[in-house]
């Protein structure tokens, strides 16, 4: 799941001129990975395409993860 995630924050990332940052790990804060707002909906969309799920709209409250780790788990957690 790690590295699907990771791989398609990079290929966004190359698409829209964007540079991540060298080292994504569980602790970088998700604003500072690089990506901006619009780059964070695409990889949501397209996530939702490769996966088959979009976990943001099964949960019945809204989280907004700060750190990649936390977007991670999420995705884990409502994994079918």
């Amino acid at each position: 799941m790690k590295e699907t995630i990771i791989g398609i924050m990079r290929e966004i990332a190359a698409e829209s001129g964007n540079e991540l940052v060298q080292e994504l790990d569980e602790t970088t804060v998700l604003l500072e990975s690089g990506l901006d707002s619009l780059g964070f909906a695409i990889l949501v969309a397209r996530l939702e395409e490769e996966l088959g799920y979009d976990p943001f709209s099964m949960m019945e409250e809204p989280v907004y993860p700060r750190k990649l780790g936390e977007f991670l788990d999420i995705y884990r957690k409502y994994a079918r």
